[in-house]
């Protein structure tokens, strides 16, 4: 993941509500050395010595994040994938399978080369979510990298925490509760997403947003609405009511998607 998480928590005792945040970053890092590519010795980095035919067992965390991504991929048409740089040292895309009964993942063909960074800092939300439900602190907001934020039940008598897409002084803001915003886009790091039906840098959109119940789900489906045409879009959002995406255009933000907006601040 190799990134910054931020975490605010809206609790009446201060010392708990620290010690809740604490036992989060230690999950974070937990999660971070199993999930990074960046790490030598991390489960995801060890798959690619896999060859074909050849299997591995996992740790809990890293199976289901490895089946969100493989249901992403499904769901998206193919438009998020979780081995997309492997195009870059491969003639095609490395095939895999989970074992359910073995907990393990089969390598099929090529080589396993994963880059979670685009649904594993919305994973480690997800399980910082479910640890702060734990601790019965249930109003929080948490923020990776900038762009992924997952929030919980807004603060006091808000209905939400106030969040904007795209830069800070952002005039598009609404009340965010039970859900989250992920954002991709091209400003940053130049076309760094790659189409993995292609193997070609995304370059549909500049930005891109997405409201979902979860930070994985809101993660893969922003960086595939930088690969998805319009109408292909609509069909992947008329799938699932829950997602609503943001595209930016020459004539501003346009909503796309049948779930409600949160109420505008």
């Amino acid at each position: 993941m190799a990134t910054h998480f931020q975490v605010r928590i809206a609790h009446d005792e201060r010392t708990y509500a620290a010690q809740a945040a604490e036992a989060a970053f230690d999950l974070v890092d937990s999660l971070e050395s199993s999930l990074s590519r960046f790490r030598s010795n991390s489960e995801i980095a060890r798959m690619a010595d896999l060859v074909s035919g050849a299997k591995m067992r996992v740790s809990e965390p890293v199976f289901a994040c490895l089946q969100i991504a493989k249901r992403m991929e499904q769901e998206t048409q193919r438009a998020f994938c979780a081995t997309p740089a492997a195009l870059r040292t491969q003639p095609s895309l490395p095939l895999w399978d989970l074992l359910t009964d073995e907990h393990s993942i089969l390598c099929v063909s090529g080589q396993l080369e994963f880059d979670l960074g685009a649904i594993g800092k919305g994973f480690a939300l997800d399980r910082v979510a479910k640890l702060f439900r734990q601790w019965d602190c249930s109003s929080f907001l948490l923020v990776a990298g900038g762009s992924s934020i997952l929030a919980g039940d807004g603060p006091g008598d808000s209905p939400g925490w106030s969040c904007g897409l795209g830069e800070s002084n952002s005039s598009q803001r609404f009340f965010l509760a039970r859900a989250s915003l992920s954002g991709s886009g091209l400003a940053v790091k130049g076309a760094h997403i790659l189409d993995p039906r292609t193997g070609l840098p995304a370059l549909r959109q500049n930005r891109a947003w997405v409201l979902a119940d979860t930070a994985a789900e809101s993660d893969a489906l922003s960086t595939a609405c930088m690969v998805l045409t319009e109408p292909e879009l609509d069909a992947v959002l008329a799938q699932n009511h829950s997602w609503l995406a943001f595209l930016e255009t020459d004539a501003g933000v346009r909503p796309i998607g049948n779930r409600m907006l949160p109420m505008h601040a």
